[in-house]
């Protein structure tokens, strides 16, 4: 929003304006991808619980739910802190309780926080239930991270422990499908698992599943009774890599700015190294990589086969991707281009709040958004 000044001049915040490099939202593509995600899980007759992780903001929880909190789904007790005091109070920590931190998991139900925890094993059961602290047991439906085998023996000593409120499961391998009929599987594979879990330990009320690609590409949640997802808000250039979205679906970008260049290499260098992106590479494993980043003019137009193909700690190298018949565009020092990343939550982690526009392509900046930081 316009600033007003100390002798009342109104001042409009431009892109040109703040420090590069810098975090960029684009509120209405966000907004956009919510509605998506929101119209499809009614059409399911499935609540979403948003995980909140990617976007560690209690401003974009506000996009999610308006005024009236809803039930989220977070990844650090400090981010849990955070939305409770903002008035979120019915929380999933998403991530196998520390026994270390099950004492502040208490405290936090003592101001009258709803906090469920997850775990997957008799020690932290025993832990959890001496604190009186709920719990879902968390099932592993492919291998790709925490949790047990539905029919792992550990899940009936759990059950001897404590009364689990019920079970999660997570797809985390539907990232790497390369096709629609991989990306139902997958969603139908999730909620097969967390049904067959949860029918195991009987009637528990929460059957939790959820990961972006599977909740875009389930064709039937029935069982479930509720989704998890959180990239969805902000999408990257994985999830355009196996057809979630589009790169016009990014609503997350990092602003650098053009600092020198090395013509003989075919290089534009920047102010935007791995510090203000991130290392992450998960599109390098996909039919296109797109280095660090794929680059687009501050108005969100890509020049053509342009990525961020090497970084240091604060130098960005822009260039073509191999085998482009493209031309370098002429970029003069100075100029401001913007990078979408290839893994949301990791580069909107290396900043420490959002610089948000209203409306995607224009110049104005309406405001800042902190994001949670800490564990």
């Amino acid at each position: 929003m316009p600033i007003v000044g100390w002798i009342g001049w109104v001042v409009t915040l431009t892109l040109m304006a703040p420090r590069t490099p810098y975090l960029l939202l684009d509120r209405a593509t966000a907004e956009a991808n919510i509605a998506r995600l929101r119209a499809r899980m009614a059409g399911l007759g499935t609540p979403v619980r948003p995980h909140l992780k990617t976007t560690k903001s209690v401003e974009v929880a506000r996009l999610i739910f308006g005024d009236a909190p809803g039930p989220i789904t977070v990844s650090t007790l400090a981010e849990a802190e955070a939305f409770a005091a903002a008035g979120y109070t019915d929380i999933l920590y998403a991530v196998g309780i520390s026994p270390a931190k099950v004492a502040d998991a208490a405290r936090l139900r003592e101001r009258g926080v709803d906090l469920t925890v997850l775990l997957d094993s008799v020690e932290q059961a025993e832990a959890v239930a001496r604190a009186g602290v709920p719990a879902l047991v968390e099932i592993d439906c492919d291998g790709h991270r925490g949790g047990l085998l539905p029919d792992d023996p550990a899940l009936d000593r759990i059950a001897s422990v404590i009364r689990p409120r019920g079970v999660l499961v997570h797809a985390g391998e539907s990232y790497h499908a390369r096709s629609v009929a991989e990306l139902q599987a997958a969603a139908e594979h999730e909620r097969a698992v967390a049904v067959a879990a949860a029918q195991r330990l009987g009637d528990v009320p929460v059957v939790s599943v959820g990961s972006t690609p599977t909740a875009h590409f389930a064709t039937d949640l029935t069982g479930v009774t509720e989704v998890r997802a959180g990239n969805y808000v902000l999408f990257d250039l994985v999830m355009a890599g196996i057809g979630v979205c589009t790169p016009a679906d990014i609503a997350a970008a990092v602003v650098v700015t053009v600092i020198g260049h090395r013509a003989e290499r075919g290089w534009i260098m920047t102010d935007g190294g791995w510090m203000a992106t991130s290392r992450d590479r998960g599109t390098a494993r996909q039919p296109v990589d797109q280095g660090y980043g794929l680059v687009t003019a501050l108005d969100g137009t890509p020049y053509p086969d342009l990525i961020m193909r090497d970084a240091s700690q604060e130098h960005g190298i822009l260039g073509l991707r191999d085998g482009s018949a493209q031309r370098l565009p002429v970029l003069p020092v100075g100029t401001r281009v913007r990078i979408l990343p290839n893994h949301a939550c990791a580069t909107t982690a290396q900043h420490d709040g959002y610089q948000v526009r209203d409306t995607a392509g224009s110049s104005t900046i309406a405001g800042y958004w902190p994001r949670i930081r800490g564990w």
